[in-house]
């Protein structure tokens, strides 16, 4: 059985009880959700050491952290600590995106490691595999694609972004559409290579039923990706991109007949006025499916700052219906991300989640309340324990060049303080 089946038949699984629970909602309501398809919840079958995640309607906006070798750079501990940092600092769920080095040994080391859901893109380890052995990446046969896949899905990857809507027809019309950027997406262009070399289907999309089977045997969300976002500001929204959604929406409606879970990725960069109709576009092409955003990024010349250019895209997007958010760091279209930039773009994209969410959470919204009033009583003490990031607010503390009692920026100018003596006075 699967969540959504389950759901469908009215049990409420030990998964919604416990999401439920720490979600603090009632666990018919997310039963309902679970059963539209309106809500995921993250947790294969043979994972059983995670702690299942829901996203999607009536939970909080949750945040993922990519981390991964590349074949560059094979450092799995470095990797690994990058998990654990991520997870530290408030990611919901970790991708491993490695390319480079024994990709089944590190995978199952990152799940390991951490005891959040894990994703990955299985066509990556097909084309690394083709590359090892001295064959081009569209040399890959159709079992290599469908052996990748099933491969991760029994070592327990508990979501997987498949990039089923990069049809043999749309790759027909990028051939007539200019792009600026052209097609950013790794996977996505694998598959779109391989399609105009061969002159065949995309094999996920073609035999997507037997995709459907494979993810209700291990409970399985597929991600459906976007392999045709936009890599750049011009190209948001155009019809490369609207064609692959108008698919993926339809793929949707099938998984659900199946049973299966889904959600949809979206873009990539766009312009910030642009955001909001993106995602209600998004929505009601996909039937409300959770929504998996990457940023988006709200501006392209800022390279060292897209974390936060894709925190400011992705308050924005979560405040008009998107679920879960792909954090960027400081190091995107630079190179592979340190443990720090994972830091940065964790933080950077938790805050935009929670921006969100303590408008719809009492609890969260409370967390907040609570520093209010610490910080009108100049509590130090109780702002650094609800401070989201306590090391940052302990190195910006000690390094004060003074020892009053408010920050060194106002010193004996302290408002807070002249008011409050002010008024003891009188």
């Amino acid at each position: 059985m699967t969540q959504m089946k389950d759901a469908k038949k009215g049990i409420i699984t030990e998964e919604m009880k416990f999401i439920a629970e720490m979600e603090g909602i009632k666990a018919e309501e997310l039963r309902k959700n679970v059963a539209k398809g309106y809500t995921v919840i993250f947790r294969n079958l043979v994972h059983d050491w995670v702690k299942p995640v829901a996203v999607g309607r009536g939970v909080r906006v949750k945040i993922n952290a990519n981390i991964g070798t590349s074949r560059d750079i094979v450092n799995v501990e470095e990797e690994i600590e990058k998990a654990k940092i991520a997870v530290k600092y408030g990611a919901d769920t970790i991708m491993d995106l490695s390319t480079g080095g024994d990709l089944d040994k590190i995978r199952k080391k990152i799940m390991r490691a951490v005891d959040v859901p894990i994703g990955s893109v299985p066509i990556y380890q097909a084309a690394e595999e083709m590359l090892v052995k001295g064959k081009a990446i569209i040399e890959m046969s159709e079992d290599d694609m469908w052996n990748a896949v099933e491969k991760h899905f029994k070592d327990g990857i508990d979501y997987a972004t498949i990039h089923v809507g990069v049809t043999k027809e749309v790759v027909e019309k990028m051939k007539r559409t200019t792009r600026v950027v052209g097609m950013v997406s790794r996977g996505g262009t694998f598959l779109a290579a391989w399609i105009l070399h061969w002159e065949k289907e995309n094999p996920f999309y073609k035999d997507y039923d037997y995709l459907l089977e494979l993810a209700k045997e291990y409970d399985v969300v597929l991600s459906l990706g976007d392999g045709l976002r936009p890599g750049g500001l011009p190209d948001a929204g155009d019809e490369l991109q609207m064609s692959e959604l108008y698919t993926l929406g339809r793929l949707v409606r099938r998984a659900r007949e199946f049973g299966v879970q889904t959600m949809v990725e979206g873009p990539g960069h766009v312009p910030i006025d642009q955001i909001p109709m993106q995602i209600k576009i998004a929505k009601v092409a996909t039937d409300n499916v959770p929504f998996y955003v990457l940023g988006p990024l709200v501006t392209d010349i800022f390279p060292g700052y897209d974390h936060i250019a894709g925190a400011i895209g992705g308050a924005i997007a979560a405040l008009n219906g998107a679920d879960f958010l792909c954090y960027v760091t400081p190091a995107e279209h630079l190179g592979l991300p340190t443990k720090e930039h994972v830091r940065l773009g964790v933080i950077a994209t938790k805050l935009a989640a929670h921006a969100i969410n303590l408008t719809r959470f009492r609890e969260e919204y409370y967390k907040d309340y609570l520093m209010s009033l610490a910080r009108g009583s100049l509590d130090w003490e109780k702002q650094f324990e609800l401070a989201m990031d306590k090391d940052r607010f302990e190195e910006i503390r000690e390094n004060r060049p003074t020892s009053t009692e408010a920050c060194s920026m106002c010193g004996d100018l302290c408002a807070i303080r002249l008011i409050t003596d002010m008024i003891r006075k009188n």
